[in-house]
């Protein structure tokens, strides 16, 4: 059943081509929100086989009654930020949520970055931590006037699990999500007068098809990511979507400037 409680709500989620991103668009869309789907190009919806195309998953949001619009561009380039949030004004007259969703750690060449600690060569150092970080204030720094003007919105970061304790292993990537849970806190300081919302969610290990594609790396097999119980499990994009679900509802009205963990549990005793 399509719900209604984001009717009205004009939404952009960033890298929504597939896995996490792709999720958080379609909640949104059955609670009742219009969604613009972004991806980087015409290729990175299908890349790991989630989804055929980035009009695909247009016309999934559009399959629950709701309007949708697919943008591409490279946000790490603040003028296609800015087109995506003329385009979305154009479209639509107003912004109500953001999700900046986009990142991942990903090479120069959309692979793991090899090697992948302090020794991260140069290109894939720069990659990692501006398709993480600068993503994320590129797309702020485009959408958020607009939201002033309106005198509301909602913001929410994907940050990541990893911002919050010490990795041999993905350091530039780390580094870059610790860097958007204090990026969020600053935001929303100076976005409260306003009336905007702006929060985080870390998820922990979540089984997007990228995820899958990349297991031998983390050293992991399938029999290694089978459930053991409701909280003993890796994570599902939807339960991610979830989270982002109460951010942008009413239900968090009185909430911002918040990072929510959302791993199960797996790594509280890292904390």
């Amino acid at each position: 059943m399509v719900g209604e409680h984001l009717l009205g709500r004009v939404a952009i989620v960033t890298g929504s081509g597939r896995g996490i991103g792709k999720a958080i668009a379609l909640r949104l869309a059955k609670a009742g929100g219009d969604v613009v789907v972004h991806d980087e190009n015409e290729d990175a919806p299908s890349k790991f086989g989630e989804s055929k195309s980035l009009d695909e998953v247009a016309d999934q949001v559009r399959s629950f009654g709701r309007r949708s619009l697919a943008l591409f561009g490279d946000l790490t380039i603040p003028q296609n930020c800015q087109r995506i949030a003329e385009a979305v004004i154009s479209e639509f007259g107003r912004i109500d949520i953001l999700v900046n969703n986009a990142g991942g750690d990903i090479s120069a060449n959309y692979e793991k970055p090899e090697p992948n600690d302090l020794f991260i060569s140069e290109p894939d150092l720069h990659v990692v931590l501006n398709r993480n970080l600068l993503t994320t204030i590129n797309m702020c720094r485009a959408v958020v006037p607009i939201m002033m003007k309106q005198g509301y919105g909602k913001i929410v970061n994907i940050a990541s699990v990893v911002a919050f304790f010490a990795r041999s292993k993905e350091i530039a990537y780390s580094t870059a999500k610790a860097g958007v849970v204090h990026f969020t806190r600053c935001l929303a300081a100076m976005l409260r007068p306003y009336g905007i919302n702006v929060n985080a969610v870390a998820p922990g290990d979540t089984l997007t098809g990228r995820y899958l594609a990349t297991l031998k790396q983390r050293g992991l097999s399938l029999e290694d990511v089978k459930p053991k119980g409701r909280l003993e499990r890796f994570g599902e994009p939807d339960d991610i979507a979830k989270v982002v679900e109460f951010f942008v509802s009413e239900w968090s009205d009185f909430v911002t400037g918040q990072t929510l963990v959302a791993d199960g549990g797996m790594f509280l005793d890292r904390f």
